[in-house]
């Protein structure tokens, strides 16, 4: 995975991940570190908006590249995936191990924690082990200072041999250092790999098989890392260190048998051998600190205690998230109905525009119908429903990733998951499907476990995403309300709402423990979390970074399905088979199945229809009532509400309607990530089918049930 520079002044990393540079001199610097250190504001504040984002060669993980210049040289920084070691377990682990360790950056910056800096030098000291340039950067002084936390920088940098910086990455005056020190490094000469003190039979193996690594290693790796790796392989490991060096390095006779006879000698297994080196990484860290780390030995703020005592207490954690949750909500519902509004005037005013269009052009009739009441309309729908109700609620979302709370859920729901046999972090990514289920499949990647990480992806459209929400809230409002008028409303839909999320993350539980007990069988993994100190969250950047990378990311990916989904809506309403619509036939076709679920055929039609997107569900199922060829405007929920009833719907239609909508098979787009992740149509079918069956049941049983009693 070394890095080769072309003629055009950009870098390729040999499996692929192309490093763009706007000179040939210059230098690609990795930025490391530990989850909630600050790398990534680091990175930003560096980098400003010279960045650009793509996905590593052959992982569906995310890698930012930005440019910065110094007094001396130009800078490609990378952003590598936070980890908390270079003992991978997980797609983004690897990410960030291969590139510092076979990437062939200039430099690599590792930043830390000054709250937690002992903790974080584990990261350190495998960095250390393998690069011959690195510097560290360590971050949160200010949070380290109010925490009566002292630091001897110079110390530090002493017994590291390495320059230590400190920085408030938020704080871009602090930062001049970083560039200063990269400056000086790249006029020296790169300095030798540490060396750390492991436990004696350890040592004792590396000292037996060095000769025979260091005519392996061929000056482009450091023998001792190399002995290090060897005596403990694991296959990603061994694949990389085989296209980096040409051969596998086991495949040297004199080499393995060298490994074989080191291990067997040292009288350790496999996680006996772990625990030897980790316990030699953290000693080393503790060596290094003692001395130069001082004072602070609450290490925890009395002010984060007392949030953490009502976040994660035993009586108040669960009331609070509910709060949370149902604030959250009515948040987006109030915020969400005037711009929406103001959008869809906007848009379907553009409409009557290119209506004009087609007639001053004479285009034909049916090609009107195909492309502006069809494929625009249809478009202009989802992007007036959906992106102010997404413009409200990932910045939300945000905000509270950003100032420390969605880690405290995790915590809070780790104990419910584990009797499930799955994974606490799931329920950070069950949080990111409120916002798109789309997107909580792709964040099931900070799931270590393959097993796991799976049940969460299979799982996660279980809660419903902000596509579902609008017909949610209307079908409350027109069925449900309570009529007080006024901010009342808003908030018993939200509460109603909120009780129906519930359902949701029940059926979450439920689904999950039914996996891990059938087809994903094993027992539940336990993981590291981190949970951060409150933070004031950067206002202006985590709306920049959720509008820019949540919000547009997740509107683009509709809109691309929606206006070809819109053309074939169109075409069903208008083309006629015995004087009836193909939209009214599929009805019919499907009327006696959907009335044993408690809806019609119209219904059921409309959510096959909606695949593309959930938001166009209800106009699609108010076009086929109305037998109208195009996409209704449904106008005010009065007039909604006597159209559905003119067509037989009661309270039963609309809790069965509520039910489906909350547990059905995923839109397109998120059926479209579950493949890419998973890469497998088998669990991309189950993940539609799974809810679905739930969905059909729950929706009988309630059916079933009313029509019992009466």
């Amino acid at each position: 995975m070394g890095l080769t520079v072309d003629s055009m002044g950009k870098n390729s990393v040999d499996s692929g991940l192309e490093i763009r540079k706007r000179s040939p001199e210059d230098r690609v610097v990795a930025i490391a570190g530990n989850p909630n250190v600050g790398k990534s504001t680091l990175f930003n504040a560096l980098t400003g908006m010279n960045q650009h984002t793509g996905n590593w060669p052959g992982k569906t993980v995310a890698n930012a590249q930005g440019y910065c210049e110094s007094a001396a040289h130009g800078y490609v920084l990378v952003d590598i995936p936070g980890t908390y070691s270079l003992m991978a377990h997980s797609a983004e682990e690897e990410v960030a191990r291969n590139f510092i360790c076979f990437g062939e950056p200039d430099a690599t910056v590792i930043v830390c924690d000054a709250t937690c800096l002992e903790r974080n030098l584990n990261l350190v000291l495998q960095t250390l082990e393998v690069c011959g340039r690195a510097l560290v950067c360590v971050n949160l002084v200010d949070e380290a200072q109010k925490r009566g936390i002292r630091i001897d920088f110079e110390g530090l940098s002493r017994r590291l041999g390495v320059p230590v910086i400190p920085t408030v990455a938020r704080k871009k005056r602090t930062l001049r250092a970083v560039l200063d020190a990269l400056d000086a490094m790249m006029e020296a000469p790169p300095r030798a790999p540490m060396e750390i003190r492991y436990p004696d039979c350890v040592e004792r193996a590396v000292a037996r098989i060095l000769p025979a690594a260091e005519r392996c290693a061929a000056g482009r790796l450091p023998p001792r890392w190399l002995c290090l790796k060897l005596l403990d392989p694991d296959e990603s490991l061994l694949r990389e260190l085989t296209l980096y060096l040409g051969a596998n390095p086991l495949e040297d006779e004199q080499l393995a048998a060298e490994v074989q006879a080191a291990r067997s000698e040292s009288g350790l297994d496999k996680d006996a051998w772990k625990d030897a080196v980790v316990s030699g990484v953290v000693r080393a860290a503790e060596r290094i600190c003692r001395g130069v780390v001082g004072g602070g030995a609450e290490g925890y703020s009395p002010r984060d205690r007392r949030i953490d005592r009502m976040l994660t207490g035993q009586h108040t954690a669960y009331p609070v998230m509910l709060a949370m949750l149902a604030f959250v909500f009515w948040l987006t519902i109030a915020g969400a109905n005037g711009p929406s509004e103001a959008l869809s005037r906007g848009l379907f005013a553009l409409q009557d525009r290119l209506t004009e269009l087609f007639e001053w052009l004479h285009a034909p009739e049916w090609l009107h119908g195909a492309l502006v009441l069809g494929a625009y309309r249809v478009l202009a729908w989802v992007v007036a429903v959906m992106l102010p109700p997404m413009a409200i609620f990932f910045p939300l979302f945000t905000l509270l990733e950003d100032a420390g709370f969605l880690p405290r859920i995790a915590y809070n729901l780790d104990c419910p998951f584990r009797k499930c046999c799955a994974c606490g972090k799931q329920a950070l990514t069950m949080c990111m499907g409120f916002g798109c289920n789309a997107a909580g499949v792709v964040g099931c990647r900070i799931i270590d476990s393959p097993r796991e990480r799976l049940i969460a992806i299979l799982t996660n459209s279980f809660v419903p995403c902000n596509g579902r929400f609008p017909t949610l809230i209307a079908l409350i409002t027109m069925f449900f309300a309570i009529s007080a008028g006024g901010w009342m409303d808003s908030v018993w839909a939200a509460l109603m709402l909120t009780m129906a999320i519930l359902l949701s993350v029940g059926m979450t539980f439920a689904a999950s423990r039914l996996l891990s007990k059938t087809v994903l069988r094993g027992a539940p993994s336990s993981f590291t979390l981190e949970l951060p100190p409150y933070r004031r969250p950067q206002i202006g950047k985590v709306l920049v970074r959720s509008v820019f990378d949540r919000t547009l990311f997740v509107l683009g990916r509709a809109a691309a399905v929606a206006a070809p989904a819109g053309l074939v809506i169109w075409l069903m309403a208008n083309v006629t088979l015995g004087g009836r619509s193909l939209l009214i036939h599929c009805a019919a076709a499907l009327d006696p199945f959907a009335r044993l679920m408690g809806l019609d055929g119209v219904i059921l039609t409309a959510f096959i229809l909606g695949l593309p997107a959930n938001e166009i569900v209800m106009p699609i199922a108010l076009m086929a009532y109305l037998a109208q060829g195009t996409l209704m405007e449904p106008g005010s929920t009065a007039e909604m509400k006597r159209i559905l009833l003119e067509n037989g719907w009661t309270w039963l239609t609309a809790l069965c309607t509520m039910l489906f909508s909350l547990f059905h098979w995923p839109c397109s787009t998120t059926l479209a990530t579950i493949r890419r992740e998973t890469g497998s149509w088998k669990w991309t079918a189950l993940a539609a089918a799974l809810p679905t069956a739930i969905g059909m049941a729950l929706c009988m049983l309630v059916a079933g049930a009313a029509r019992l009693i009466g």
